[in-house]
């Protein structure tokens, strides 16, 4: 597939996203699902002002959809944070580095037409995550998978989803929610109970998107996984289950609304897209590749060509890159390597394939 530029605008509404069959819909029409990851931008201390600088740059590739982190679990409060433990105990945070910061996050998106994906809660130690839910509620070092199988965690958890769930009801600019960021039997601490099986996992989906569902019928909701699948005769890790995460098991349920994958430089690779669309007919579901990089040393541009063009040409649903950047006034937004900032030629890339997906959708 040839490379060329051009300009795609998203479409100005006020009501929710739908999933009909493989794609998104929004007033009956098709929505198209394209943008970036930006984690950071509730948790970075940034003003409104620079908050519409990062939707902006987002916005002006034809960027619809942004995934960020609805999560920061902390012991001591400090910064921008969620979420306050002391003992077992944990405190919202409601006020101005907060969820209050949160409502500021939404009003900027939905100025700059971007519709938010908010993730939950993290496998992995950044931010918080899951294994400060079972450090604090059943003691430090225990299986990082209690987070899904014990019942005090679970209630926990469900808590803090719940104030979430009900503030952002009725607010059109949450896309949808995602359970968890990379959902594994093994966390940062690598703490398991050694009983942990795709079953734990796709329970634990079950249990919290049907949850979510009770409380929420505007929002679409997404897992947040890598997208492993849970094939039989294969030792292939990608493929074998052994990650706790069976992808087409929990495509088929009928809480979850949307399927996700993520992809890296080193593994996977294009058949890594080929087999996530394969699951998307099958399921006749909508599926994103929701989180995907490469270091900008690392051949970046031809990495992205090549996957953007397989995605394309296989029908996927969506594509978010990791991550967003920009070029804030007081500083830049944070470089993990991966980061695209306004002045790279990825930034011109993501034009082009905004306008390929809306022609496709």
């Amino acid at each position: 597939m040839k490379l060329k530029f051009s300009k795609h605008m998203a479409r100005q509404s006020t009501s929710f996203v739908k999933a009909d069959g493989p794609r998104f819909t929004l007033n009956g029409q098709p929505y198209t699902v394209f943008g970036s990851n930006s984690y950071w931008v509730g948790l970075t201390g940034l003003t409104t002002d620079e908050m519409d600088v990062a939707f902006k740059d987002i916005a002006e590739t034809g960027g619809t959809t942004v995934r960020t982190w609805g999560f920061n679990e902390v012991t001591s409060a400090s910064g921008d944070y969620y979420q306050l433990w002391n003992g077992s105990t944990p405190t919202i945070n409601y006020g101005s580095t907060g969820l209050e910061n949160f409502d500021n996050v939404i009003a900027s998106a939905k100025a700059n037409n971007i519709r938010l994906i908010v993730t939950l809660t993290n496998n992995w130690s950044n931010y918080g995550g899951m294994d400060v839910y079972v450090d604090q509620i059943l003691g430090e070092g225990q299986p990082h998978d209690y987070f899904y199988s014990h019942p005090k965690v679970i209630a926990a958890f469900q808590n803090y989803v719940k104030v979430w769930v009900e503030r952002y009801i009725d607010e059109p600019t949450i896309f949808g929610w995602e359970l968890a960021n990379e959902p594994r039997c093994t966390g940062s601490t690598n703490a398991t109970s050694g009983t942990c099986t795709t079953t734990t996992i796709t329970d634990w989906v079950k249990t919290m998107s049907s949850y979510i569902k009770s409380l929420d019928s505007n929002h679409l909701v997404g897992l947040g996984d890598e997208g492993w699948f849970n094939l039989a005769n294969t030792t292939d890790y990608a493929y074998d289950g052994s990650m706790g995460i069976d992808f087409n098991a929990n495509l088929a349920m009928d809480t979850i609304d949307f399927g996700t994958f993520h992809l890296g430089p080193m593994i996977w690779g294009q058949q890594w897209i080929v087999d996530h669309c394969n699951a998307q007919a099958i399921y006749n579901k909508p599926v994103l590749m929701e989180e995907f990089g490469v270091p900008a040393n690392n051949n970046q541009t031809v990495n992205y060509e090549n996957w953007y063009s397989t995605a394309i040409d296989c029908g996927l649903s969506g594509m978010l890159i990791w991550q967003a950047g920009s070029n804030l006034t007081s500083r830049p937004t944070p470089d993990d390597g991966y980061t695209i900032y306004t002045d790279t030629t990825v930034y011109w890339l993501e034009e082009w394939v905004s306008a390929e997906l809306g022609a496709v959708n």
